[in-house]
């Protein structure tokens, strides 16, 4: 009896230290830029006329998902005015952002685009390197490289970055999974600027996302996006230069900051 039990006490502890070795082991990613409660507004507007607006919020709780503590992120955006008597758009995405890895645990979008309509529930397995669309009869299962963002934990996941430490004209690269698709997502640091604001003029930390070539964007560098040059590292300005014109968005409001934001 006691050779048995000292077999099994071995076997015990050797599973234990099989599974702690195999265990998958998140990074840390130190985030003082946000947090749960933060609330930001956007209108974008196409010269003078308004086009949409947007809202992006972190709910004022924590969520629990695949045994993680998350910030549960939404984003909407809808046309307004004219422009939604020609294209209605109502969009929401929603990501469970994993509080220290600053991951998405799970993505969820609901698209209203005109005629077209796309909901869809992502979960992210992070050990296996993994993504799976919940309740397809199709192809659901998606093999992803290691760190893997959706699209708006990757925005989240910039906004950590010190990018005092860059220097101007690096390019970071993060990989993002969206519609089936892995993408080496780059974002060209350009410096500091000072711009202006409803709220006043700020300082700002200018940024182009790397955009592909095709017949809607004018050129890779299409997309410039300023964001508050604080600890927050909020995005204040985007403009998209396209085939047809040019898009611009600009802050309206904000609340539930980790930082007062300094306007001038």
């Amino acid at each position: 009896m006691k050779k048995t039990g000292i077999i099994l006490s071995l076997s015990a502890l050797l599973l234990a230290v099989v599974a702690f070795t195999t265990a998958h082991t998140y990074r840390r990613v130190v985030n003082t830029s946000f947090g749960p409660g933060e609330h930001i507004e956007y209108r974008v507007h196409y010269g003078f006329i308004n086009a949409a607006e947007a809202v992006v919020d972190v709910a004022p709780a924590l969520y629990n998902v695949n045994s993680r503590p998350c910030y549960q992120v939404n984003v909407f955006g809808r046309t307004t005015g004219a422009f939604d008597l020609v294209t209605r758009v109502r969009d929401t995405w929603r990501s469970y952002i994993d509080t220290s890895a600053i991951l998405p645990q799970k993505f969820y979008t609901n698209i209203q685009e005109n005629k077209y309509r796309k909901e869809e529930n992502m979960t992210f397995n992070h050990s296996a390197n993994t993504v799976k669309a919940e309740e397809r009869t199709e192809k659901d299962l998606f093999k992803v490289p290691d760190n893997v963002h959706d699209v708006v934990s990757s925005y989240y996941f910039l906004r950590t970055i010190d990018f005092n430490r860059l220097p101007v004209g690096s390019t970071i690269e993060v990989p993002a999974f969206y519609d089936d698709t892995v993408y080496n997502m780059k974002v060209r640091y350009r410096g500091k600027e000072r711009i202006k604001t409803k709220f006043g003029k700020i300082n700002s930390i200018k940024l182009s996302p790397i955009m592909a070539t095709n017949g809607f964007f004018k050129g890779e560098d299409a997309l410039l996006v300023w964001v508050s040059d604080d600890g927050n590292k909020v995005p204040l300005k985007v403009e998209v230069e396209l085939a047809i014109g040019s898009l611009e968005m600009d802050i309206r409001s904000y609340g539930g900051l980790k930082q007062p934001m300094r306007f001038n």
